[in-house]
C-alpha cells in the first residue's frame, strides 16, 4: 500500500506530461495527488512541514532570482544586438556545422552553467544556436543537451549537499561523479551529431563529438583531481571551448575579434569574473559563510549587475527586454517551484525513503537500478540540489546496507540525478520559450526523456559493473 502510494504523484506527473499538459499543470497534478496522501497515508505533522519550507525558502529565492536574471541577461543580449555579435564571431571563428555545435555543448554551455546553474547556460546558449542557424526546435534541444556538467553547476552546491548527507569527501565526490558522467558528456555529443549534421556526413560528426566529449571528460576529470571540485566544471568548458578555437586556427583559420565583439563579451565577463573573485575571497576569510557570502557569490546577483551596466548603456533597449523577459519568467519560473515544492514534501512525508526502500530490496540488481531512481527525482525537482536534498541519504542507506562501495555508489547517484536536468519540464519550457517554439515542447520534451532514459540505462550498466 504505501510503495503503491509513494509512486502515485511521480505517476500523475508523468501521465500529465504524457497527455500533453505543461510542466505547470504536470506539477499541479503531482502535488493534487500528493496532498491527500499526507494527510492519511504518509502522515506528517504541520511543524515538519513548517521547519521544512523555512530550510527550502532560501534555495526557492534563489532559483527564482537566478532564473529572472538568467532570462534577463539573454533576453537584454537579444535587444542590444550582443547575441548577434557573439554569433557571427562564433560562426566566424568556427565555421558552420558541427563544430561550432560541440564548441557550445561541450565548451560554452558547460562554461557559463558551471558558473552559474539552474539551467541559465542552456538560456545563453540557445540564443546562440539560434543565430548560427539552427530552427527553434533543435536550437531548443541541442540548448539542453549542454546541460551536461550540471554537477558542477553554480561551482557544485547539490553536489556538495550530496557530499553531506552520505560523509563522502566532497573532491572525492567530483572525482567518482565524474567518472560516471563520461556516459553523459559521449551520449549528448552524439544525440547533437545526429541531430545536426547532414545525413551523409552524420559519422564524421559523430566522431568529431566522440573526441570533443572525450577531451570534456578528461579535463572535468583532471580538475577534479588536481584543483578541487567546485571550478572543475567551468575548467572542463573554458578547456574545450579554447581547444575547438585552437584546432580551428591550427588548420589556418584565423582567429580575430573586432572591439564591438569583445565589447559584446563584458556582460559575460563580469559574470563570471564577479563570481570566481567572491568565491575566492571567502575562501580566503576565516569568517565562513553567511549571508553576505550567499548574495556575493549568488549567479543571480551578477546577472543583474551585468545587465544593468548592459541596459544603462542601451536604454533603447531596455523597455523592450525586460517585458519580454518578464513575460518569459513568468511562464517558466511557477514550474520550476512547484516541482521543488513537490519534491520537498515527497522527502519530508517519508515517500522518497519509501521509494529506496523498494530499491533496496532488489538486493544485487540494486547497482542497476540506482541511477534510474536518482534520474527519476531529478526530473522531479528539476535541481540537482533538489535530488540530492531528497535522495542522496536514502541511497547511502542502502549502499552501505548493502556493502557497496559509497563514493562510487553516491557518484552515480549525483551524475544520473543532474543528467536528468536536460529532460526536466521546468528546463524545456524555458527552452522552447527563449527559442520562440513554445508549440514544441511536447516533441522536445519527448526526445530528451528518451535520451535521459538510454543514458539511465548505460550509466546502471556502469553502476552494475563497478559496484
Amino acid at each position: 500500500m504505501h510503495a503503491l502510494a509513494a509512486v502515485a504523484p511521480l505517476a500523475a506527473v508523468i501521465l500529465t506530461l504524457l497527455l500533453g499538459r505543461s510542466s505547470r499543470a504536470a506539477a499541479i497534478a503531482g502535488i493534487a495527488v500528493l496532498v491527500p496522501l499526507i494527510a492519511f497515508v504518509f502522515p506528517t505533522p504541520w511543524q515538519v512541514i513548517g521547519r521544512a519550507a523555512i530550510e527550502w525558502a532560501p534555495v526557492m529565492t534563489e532559483v527564482v532570482l537566478v532564473l529572472a536574471g538568467g532570462i534577463l541577461f539573454a533576453e537584454a543580449g537579444r535587444f542590444t544586438g550582443n547575441q548577434q555579435r557573439i554569433t557571427d564571431w562564433v560562426t566566424g571563428s568556427l565555421g558552420t556545422g558541427i563544430v561550432p555545435v560541440l564548441a557550445i555543448v561541450h565548451g560554452f554551455t558547460p562554461l557559463t552553467e558551471s558558473l552559474t546553474g539552474y539551467g541559465v547556460g542552456a538560456a545563453l546558449a540557445v540564443p546562440l544556436l539560434l543565430g548560427i542557424g539552427l530552427p527553434g526546435k533543435h536550437a531548443a534541444i541541442v540548448g539542453l543537451l549542454g546541460l551536461c556538467a550540471v554537477p558542477w553547476g553554480s561551482m557544485g552546491p547539490g553536489t556538495l549537499i550530496a557530499s553531506h548527507l552520505s560523509g563522502v569527501d566532497f573532491d572525492t565526490l567530483g572525482v567518482t561523479t565524474a567518472l560516471f558522467n563520461v556516459v553523459v558528456f559521449v551520449a549528448v555529443g552524439v544525440t547533437a551529431a545526429l541531430l545536426v549534421a547532414a545525413p551523409g556526413r552524420r559519422a564524421p560528426a559523430v566522431l568529431a563529438a566522440l573526441g570533443s566529449a572525450l577531451a570534456l571528460s578528461a579535463a572535468v576529470f583532471g580538475a577534479n583531481v588536481l584543483v578541487g571540485t567546485a571550478p572543475a566544471g567551468a575548467i572542463g568548458g573554458l578547456t574545450v571551448l579554447a581547444l575547438h578555437i585552437g584546432l580551428r586556427a591550427a588548420r589556418g583559420h584565423r582567429i580575430g575579434m573586432s572591439a564591438d565583439v569583445a565589447r559584446a563579451f563584458v556582460p559575460y565577463g563580469i559574470v563570471l569574473c564577479g563570481m570566481l573573485a567572491m568565491t575566492a575571497a571567502f575562501a580566503l576569510l576565516p569568517a565562513g559563510e553567511g549571508a553576505a557570502h550567499a548574495i556575493l557569490t549568488s549567479p543571480a546577483l551578477w546577472l543583474f549587475v551585468s545587465t544593468g551596466a548592459l541596459l544603462a548603456t542601451h536604454r533603447v533597449a531596455a523597455r523592450g527586454a525586460v517585458r519580454s523577459a518578464a513575460t518569459t519568467w513568468l511562464r517558466v519560473a511557477p514550474a520550476t517551484v512547484l516541482f521543488v515544492v513537490l519534491g520537498a514534501l515527497m522527502g519530508v512525508s517519508g515517500m522518497t525513503g519509501e521509494l529506496a526502500g523498494i530499491l533496496a530490496r532488489l538486493g544485487a540488481a540494486y547497482p542497476f537500478f540506482l541511477p534510474l531512481f536518482a534520474s527519476l527525482i531529478g526530473f522531479i525537482t528539476g535541481s540537482n540540489s533538489g535530488a540530492n536534498a531528497l535522495g542522496a541519504g536514502a541511497q547511502t542507506d542502502v549502499a552501505r546496507a548493502l556493502g557497496l562501495d559509497v563514493p562510487l555508489a553516491i557518484g552515480a547517484h549525483n551524475a544520473a540525478a543532474a543528467t536528468a536536468m536536460m529532460a526536466s519540464p521546468a528546463r524545456v519550457e524555458l527552452a522552447v520559450s527563449l527559442a520562440r517554439v513554445p508549440e514544441q515542447r511536447g516533441s522536445v520534451q519527448r526526445l530528451l526523456v528518451l535520451q535521459l532514459g538510454a543514458i539511465s540505462l548505460v550509466m546502471g550498466g556502469l553502476s552494475f559493473l563497478l559496484l
